[in-house]
């Protein structure tokens, strides 16, 4: 028996820039991720930039993840290996599920543009609280890579065989 076609289900998402230095006139991958997001068919519910510190990005995230208008978050920024980078720290430990296949897939079609330097992407995804939480590099690229490549289809009730629609809280 084949199920029956879903229907599109608009979403609501938060967009989360982690950075030291952008700004909301010069955050550009902000920029692409709402962008994206809306021509989805999606609705932006927040958006904040915040320091690549761990606490600071708890708490918006902790606080993202209680609030109950959204089921999706979008992070960019702060997941290599310089410096500062500490979103995997900071969130990874906030998630009740780990999604390892977001990680192990947007580098293995990162690959195709960048070459081996996609071993330093330490992007991950999560599920907390019935809100799935995406966290992407901070460049343009890698968000569009990651948008266009794998989160618009995994937001999309369309999208077969599965998608993390049914997943999110209601």
């Amino acid at each position: 028996m084949t199920k029956p076609a879903a229907a599109f289900e608009p979403l609501a998402l938060a967009v989360l820039t982690v950075s030291d230095t952008r700004t909301p006139e010069t955050d550009t991958s902000g920029d692409l991720l709402v962008s994206r997001l809306q021509e989805a068919g999606h609705e932006l519910v927040a958006r904040q930039i915040v320091k690549d510190d761990i606490y600071q990005l708890r708490k918006v995230v902790s606080d993202w993840i209680a609030d109950e208008g959204i089921q999706v978050i979008l992070t960019t920024g702060g997941t290599g290996f310089s410096g500062r980078d500490s979103t995997p720290e900071a969130l990874s430990v906030l998630f009740d599920k780990h999604i390892e296949g977001f990680g192990e897939l947007f580098r293995q079609v990162s690959v195709d543009d960048i070459g081996t330097s996609t071993v330093q992407s330490r992007c991950l995804a999560g599920l907390a609280n019935r809100t799935v939480i995406f966290c992407l590099p901070g460049s343009n690229n890698a968000c569009a890579t990651g948008w266009d490549r794998i989160i618009r289809e995994q937001l999309d009730a369309r999208h077969r065989p599965c998608n993390f629609v049914g997943q999110v809280r209601r």
